[in-house]
């Protein structure tokens, strides 16, 4: 993964071109956005972390934040807050704690600021030498459990729809898709149908997610042909042995050359 960092705030000030020139000094990369929706609108998947100064009665960007918490969720994205202690009350309102890497108080500390973005990015360069799996599924609970069983072994990003998931790959990749197979509006099926019919997505394979374990509904699910298909009973241990396996026949046939 790319070092990069997105510095949000109302405006560019000096202080924050200060704040990305030191940044920068670490050898990471920086970017600006304003702290508004169309400012932001396609820059987080590609981010390493966000700093969101908070030099704004942070409580009337409510709408923002929101969007912000979208985004960071659906693309597991963290999120550095420098302010003071009412504004950082006021975004944990919006955003949840977990999503949340950091605060720093104002006025900052840079040295501390400067080694816990370090400290990240090193970390985050390893993360990416994990297997990328996306999970596709509008039961947003039932996401947020695989996300915990799997984070641990492999990069894991979310898309609560079908469409969600085709405007992620169009700027990401994922090494295995987790789709949802009885999704409403758009379907299982027909998210599959999409990514075959796209050149960039043709070859990622997928496994389907599927409630139902009759015979009918695993034939019509097999005849699909998905590298695999798991019952959503599956418990943390069989799922990673699924993943597991599977990653572990890839690599082994790449290395045949097969």
């Amino acid at each position: 993964m790319a070092k990069n960092v997105l510095v949000v705030s109302k405006t560019e000030t000096f202080t924050i071109k200060g704040l990305e020139m030191k940044i920068n000094g670490i050898g990471a990369q920086t970017s600006f956005s304003e702290l508004k929706v169309n400012s932001l609108e396609g820059k987080i998947p590609d981010i390493a972390v966000m700093i969101l100064y908070t030099d704004v009665d942070i409580a009337q960007e409510s709408k923002t934040l929101v969007f912000i918490k979208d985004q960071i969720l659906e693309a597991d994205k963290k999120v550095i807050v420098i302010g003071t202690k009412d504004e950082y009350e006021d975004v944990c309102k919006i955003l949840p704690g977990d999503s949340i890497l950091e605060f720093f108080e104002r006025p900052l500390v840079l040295e501390k600021l400067l080694d816990t973005v370090e400290t990240y990015l090193s970390d985050e360069a390893q993360l990416a030498k994990r297997k990328s799996v996306l999970i596709v599924d509008d039961d947003v609970e039932y996401m947020g459990t695989i996300m915990e069983w799997l984070k641990d072994s492999y990069r894991v990003s979310m898309a609560n729809s079908g469409i969600n998931a085709i405007t992620w790959l169009a700027t990401n990749h994922a090494d295995l898709i987790l789709l949802d197979y009885e999704m409403p509006i758009t379907t299982g099926p027909m998210v599959l149908e999409m990514l075959r019919s796209e050149n960039k997505t043709k070859d990622i394979p997928v496994m389907f997610l599927t409630g139902n374990n009759d015979k009918e509904s695993i034939l019509k699910v097999v005849a699909l042909h998905p590298v695999d298909y798991l019952l959503k009973t599956i418990d943390r241990k069989g799922l990673h042995d699924k993943l597991d396996t599977y990653f572990a026949k890839q690599a082994a046939m790449k290395k045949s050359g097969q």
